[in-house]
């Protein structure tokens, strides 16, 4: 074990993530939590729940989770940080609000949250903020002493977290026939949002023509196109394309979808695509089945050589990224100077959520921002 770090003004780390089902009998209840008040008829829900039975009615991100639960805590172990890891999810057990009373009860006063979303956007961080101030007001209507809760920064283009994914097209470039290999093209792609949402994601200054969610990523995809370039030898056509969409026909999307894209790609000639799911942190339902199932469909339709890289997961570097997204904030927080890492135009996030930042249609409290009420 290598010699202990310096003790953090926190005394704790929550992994926060969205949850899925892990049997049959979870996935319409599992359903009805994510879409709770958009008032989605149930046969609607077990239209999308298909999806999951395809699966045994049970998705990945769980036990992609705990997986990484356990790397976090052995990375920390070996390098001397002794902060433990707490887990809860947004929309199935373990549930937020009872990881949160579970801390309360620990004695833990200052807690640092990951969530399992690098990117600003609504869905992808104020809503997960949003769900941390209503867990936190249910401890404090049940006379409990809330905890201060502070979220790490968005890591999309931290070296830890960009690095895996180059590799990952890498080998599905190497995975590929030899005839098409340097024809390949890259469809980098990413969770389909409103248009409105885009554009209203991230600080007040980004907001407009995509906002930060729209630069955030095609900052990444710049960052892995060149990597890859650079050690092929060869200069791939690219491009952001979306999947997963899943709101009423009459609202604008980003777009195109992958499947299009894939036509698209087809039609013009391209002799094989890599899909590079950049949006994703690790092979959750929309990764399985919109990409290696639905996609990859559409791809054999069309007799278009096609490969999915691999999302970074578990990965040790990322691991070591969020040890030093730790650190880092820790040293904000203590005064201490400490240089943020990270790659592509763009540079490091903030560390507070601004006011008026990814803001959702109707206002509502937001824990971990600076106009948080538990601060």
């Amino acid at each position: 074990m290598s010699e202990a770090l310096d003790p953090t003004p926190y005394d704790a780390l929550l992994l926060l993530s969205f949850g899925g089902p892990e049997g049959p009998d979870d996935v319409v209840p599992f359903l009805e939590n994510v879409t709770r008040g958009r008032g989605i008829p149930k046969e609607r829900l077990k239209e999308v729940g298909q999806h999951y039975f395809l699966f045994g009615g049970v998705s990945p991100i769980n036990d992609q989770n705990r997986t990484l639960l356990d790397a976090l805590r052995k990375d920390f172990a070996v390098h001397g940080l002794d902060l433990p890891v707490y887990w809860g999810n947004r929309n199935w057990a373990p549930y937020l609000t009872d990881t949160l009373r579970e801390l309360v009860r620990d004695g833990r006063r200052r807690v640092l949250v990951l969530a399992t979303s690098a990117y600003a956007s609504y869905s992808g961080c104020r809503q997960y903020r949003e769900d941390l101030a209503a867990a936190l007001a249910t401890l404090r209507d049940e006379g409990l002493d809330v905890p201060r809760v502070d979220k790490l920064r968005h890591y999309f283009n931290h070296p830890g977290f960009v690095r895996p994914m180059i590799d990952g097209v890498l080998k599905s470039l190497a995975d590929l026939p030899e005839d098409v290999r340097d024809g390949a093209h890259l469809a980098f792609t990413t969770h389909s949002i409103p248009t409105s949402a885009a554009d209203t994601s991230g600080p007040v200054e980004a907001h407009g023509d995509g906002g930060a969610y729209v630069r955030q990523h095609l900052d990444v995809a710049r960052l892995v196109a060149a990597a890859v370039r650079e050690e092929t030898g060869v200069d791939r056509p690219w491009q952001l394309v979306y999947q997963s969409r899943s709101g009423a026909p009459h609202i604008p999307w980003l777009e195109p979808d992958i499947c299009d894209h894939l036509e698209e790609r087809h039609a013009a000639g391209a002799p094989a695509v890599v899909m590079v799911p950049i949006g994703f942190v690790s092979d959750h339902m929309e990764v399985l089945y919109d990409l290696d199932t639905e996609a990859t469909a559409k791809a054999a339709e069309l007799g278009l050589p096609v490969r999915r890289s691999a999302t970074v997961g578990a990965d040790p570097r990322f691991t070591a990224t969020v040890r030093e997204l730790v650190l880092e904030r820790a040293a904000t927080e203590s005064g201490r100077a400490l240089t943020p890492c990270a790659l592509g135009a763009l540079g490091p996030s903030h560390d507070l959520c601004p006011v008026g930042c990814c803001p959702a249609r109707t206002p509502k409290p937001a824990a971990a921002g600076a106009d948080s009420p538990y601060a």
